[in-house]
């Protein structure tokens, strides 16, 4: 590998399983690196003995792999592992603290598909890693400083599986809700996409009082995220009318985020679900410094009901990440994307699909409203969003045509009180087209130009 090269992307370290960078080679270097890392950010582990790295993962096959692979470079360091097996990538965020860690990781490749993987490391205290620790990692894997040290004989880390990770996490979760409030009287869809949260979830939801029928609980290794889950929510919204139950929940395959179906099969995406819990913390004083984190994906109706609620909305890039580190600079609680990466930092250090959910049912149990009634809250502004698979991901200044033809669309937009975005994904090979206007036609009319100057140029 070069050291040109990097390693981590927006989310961690990403791509096809068994290709550069997510092989078992890679996978040891990083584990090394990592372990040298963590173990020199704090002389005396969190635990007083030997310093400590959880590892969890989703239900993809080549977790084995890479499982394997990053924990021999961990155990190589000095440095003790803890297996913890399939938990939800919140659930691997909780145990790296609540079993006083010195760091943790999570292999997955969240909402992708089965034949990608990934991995995500947390911090002692179940925060995403910063800029410059991810650097440093990273220079250590192409620099080869670390490969003198090796300690031997009972220096060699060792490593132990952790039996009631997923134990930890249920009664973690159940705490995010108020002492002695249940679930019962309410009929709940669960689709788990096959992946992290095939057991936590459903768990939870019943342990509180609620009928649960579930649905994607039943991994293979390949089948995470295959037509279900919060990928595609269309089954959920089928199976809630058909099993006439209050909502359906949707994760993706490492559980970290949700979409919702209200009653009547209507989806309920993570804008809806920021505004029902920003307007609920509002009227009880509980939305830290009256404040909303959001990205600039999300619609700008929701602009407009926080403000007229007394609140103001902040506006970062793209990435769960990003909302995260503003809302620790600031001290703000409540945060999220658009695709249902949502941030409750009362209770949890990342986006973490179970605790949100509950949230939601929280209030519709305290208000005694139906899901649709709450989503009614505010008005979404016509929004096109379309993705557009790209066979590399070249400048968009280097795309003959495009910056001028985005210009005439942004100042028509603009002139009617709308706005134009256009990113390359920073975990898949596309790149990703926002409109929003109050003409939806317009919308259309340039999301069909500029996608076709677009793939004329890069398309796959």
């Amino acid at each position: 590998m070069s050291s040109a090269k990097k390693i981590f992307g927006t989310d961690g370290v990403r791509g096809v399983a068994n290709i550069e960078p997510v092989t078992a080679e890679t996978a040891l270097k990083l584990g090394r690196a990592a372990a040298h890392v963590f173990k020199n950010l704090e002389s005396q582990s969190r635990g007083r003995g030997r310093h400590k790295i959880v590892i969890g993962k989703d239900t993809r096959l080549s977790g084995y792999m890479l499982e394997n692979a990053i924990s021999s470079g961990i155990l190589s360091m000095g440095v003790d592992v803890l297996f913890i097996g399939p938990l939800p990538t919140p659930g691997v965020a909780y145990a790296t603290r609540s079993l006083r860690a010195d760091a943790g990781l999570v292999i997955t490749a969240s909402h992708n598909p089965y034949a990608d993987n990934g991995i995500k490391f947390f911090r002692a205290d179940g925060y995403k890693l910063d800029d410059r620790i991810e650097a440093e990692i990273e220079h250590l894997v192409f620099s080869g400083q670390i490969e003198n040290i090796r300690p031997t004989a009972e220096a060699i880390g060792k490593a132990v599986r952790i039996e009631d990770a997923l134990g930890r996490y249920i009664e973690f979760a159940k705490a995010s809700l108020p002492r002695g409030l249940t679930l019962e009287g309410m009929r709940v869809v669960v689709d788990c996409a096959h992946g992290a949260a095939y057991k936590s979830t459903p768990c939870v939801l019943r342990e509180l009082g609620a009928e649960v029928i579930v649905y994607g609980n039943q991994p293979d290794g390949m089948n995470i995220n295959r037509d279900c889950g919060s990928m595609h929510p269309e089954s959920l919204c089928k199976k809630v009318v058909e099993h006439q139950a209050c909502l359906g929940i949707a994760h993706d395959g490492d559980a970290d985020r949700l979409i919702l179906c209200d009653e009547g099969g209507g989806l309920v995406d993570g804008d809806d679900i920021m505004a029902i819990a920003a307007l609920d913390m509002l009227t009880q004083g509980t939305l830290a410094h009256k404040t909303l984190v959001s990205t600039v994906m999300s619609n700008a109706g929701l602009d407009a009901l926080v403000h007229a609620a007394g609140g103001r909305v902040i506006r970062t890039s793209v990435g769960d990440k990003n909302v995260i580190d503003e809302m620790l600079r600031h001290g703000f609680n409540l945060g999220g994307e658009q695709s249902g990466h949502m941030i409750f930092r009362d209770y949890s250090t990342t986006g973490d699909g179970l605790v949100s959910a509950l949230q939601i049912l929280r209030i519709m149990k305290e208000r005694d409203q139906s899901l649709s009634r709450l989503a009614r809250c505010w008005t979404r502004y016509p929004q096109k969003i379309t993705n557009i698979r790209v066979r590399e991901k070249r400048p968009f200044d280097q795309l003959d045509g495009l910056f001028k033809l985005v210009a005439e669309a942004e100042t028509e937009l603009t002139q009617a009180g709308g706005r134009l975005l256009l990113r390359y994904s920073g975990t898949e090979p596309k790149a990703r087209l926002l409109l929003e206007g109050p003409d939806a036609t317009v919308l259309e009319r340039w999301s069909e130009k500029i996608c076709s100057l677009i793939l004329r140029e890069v398309g796959a």
